[in-house]
């Protein structure tokens, strides 16, 4: 279900987001009717969950009395939170993204989920607590993020980013005696899925620009078979142009 936190930015209520993804992601989806968050240490930036210079910089400064080993403890377990930290990626734009599909879907056999922040908030129907709101970018040779949750450091990412606007929906697995948390650290569990009400996640499924019409016949098929009642479109990129 989810739930506010101080150090999430959630987006307006009808800011609209994206999901792009390839197709056997979106068949899963359909299948599972739950949303896969992988752990933080398997998203594509090697800098997930890490902080600026300056923030390992100020740190002893800031805390003078805090022994040294307990500062590198400190580094440590920040590391080590990745593998406990989950996280669903969404594009918040309200237009069709053509570097969205070639980043993250394919150009030719790849879908993208389109809804609202309201709807993507109100589908999660799992027990677990999901926290949901913007990425802050900044210059991680020059900036600071507050060290005050452990939250902070997975939303932010560097300026090389930007182009992504990304809103993120977290799921911190914390308890030791979580069976999720054993298999996460013992069994190298790559992600978690949570139950979500697509009726409310999916308001539209677009097709890729370039596919072609099997792909889209397929795309209709497969939704008929689970019973998706959204509407399902060809990308707006593969609109002709007009010339007078």
């Amino acid at each position: 279900m989810y739930k506010e936190h101080p150090a999430f930015n959630p987006p307006p209520s009808n800011a609209v987001l994206w999901r792009y993804m390839d197709f056997t992601k979106f068949v899963s989806l359909l299948d599972k009717q739950s949303l896969f968050f992988p752990a933080a240490d398997q998203l594509r930036d090697p800098f997930e969950g890490s902080v600026p210079t300056v923030n390992a910089v100020l740190r002893p400064i800031a805390n003078p009395d805090i022994p040294k080993d307990t500062l590198r403890v400190f580094a440590q377990h920040l590391k080590e939170s990745r593998r406990f930290t989950l996280i669903s990626c969404w594009h918040e734009n309200i237009h069709e993204s053509e570097a969205m599909w070639g980043l993250y879907a394919r150009e030719k056999d790849g879908i993208a989920i389109k809804t609202n922040f309201d709807s993507f908030k109100k589908s999660f129907i799992c027990s677990e607590e999901i926290f949901i709101g913007r990425v802050n970018y900044v210059d991680y040779k020059n900036a600071i993020i507050p060290e005050n949750n452990g939250f902070y450091p997975f939303l932010h990412k560097r300026k090389s980013f930007e182009h992504e606007h990304e809103v993120r929906a977290i799921s911190w697995v914390r308890h030791k005696d979580d069976e999720t948390f054993k298999k996460l650290r013992d069994e190298g569990l790559s992600g978690v899925c949570y139950e979500v009400d697509l009726s409310l996640l999916i308001q539209e499924v677009i097709v890729a620009p370039f596919a072609a019409d099997w792909f889209m016949e397929l795309v209709n098929s497969v939704a008929a078979r689970y019973d998706l009642k959204s509407p399902i479109i060809k990308s707006a990129l593969a609109d002709s142009p007009t010339w007078g």
